[in-house]
């Protein structure tokens, strides 16, 4: 059994797939694979999300050290999401994900990509 921040995993599996579990996380990490993402631009390119949810999933992988955001000194402030060296490493297991489903589903290939 595996303890981290008050949470118990049975494998470190379990505990990786933490990090993208839900609907929306793996989602906006791969958003932010090619290039840094505004706040609307994210919410406009990830379809279905709420403000409230795309707000809380962005806090949460920031809490991880998966993405950071940068906030220019101008007004209004302009917030941009970009991927840690640690995001990045993840993301590209979850594009090795996609290519997999792809690959062996591609009849269901959209343009969430």
């Amino acid at each position: 059994m595996i303890n981290y921040n008050g949470r118990h995993y049975v494998c470190l599996l379990d505990f990786a797939m933490d990090f993208i579990r839900g609907k929306w996380k793996a989602v906006l990490l791969c958003h932010l694979y090619d290039k840094p993402r505004r706040f609307l631009e994210l919410q406009r390119i990830t379809e279905g999300i709420s403000q409230k949810v795309l707000n809380e999933k962005l806090k949460e992988l920031e809490n991880e050290d998966l993405i950071n955001k940068h906030i220019y000194p101008e007004i209004p402030p302009k917030v941009e999401y970009y991927l840690t060296e640690k995001g990045k490493d993840l993301t590209k297991i979850i594009k090795e994900i996609e290519s997999w489903s792809i690959k062996y589903y591609p009849h269901l290939d959209s343009d969430c990509r």
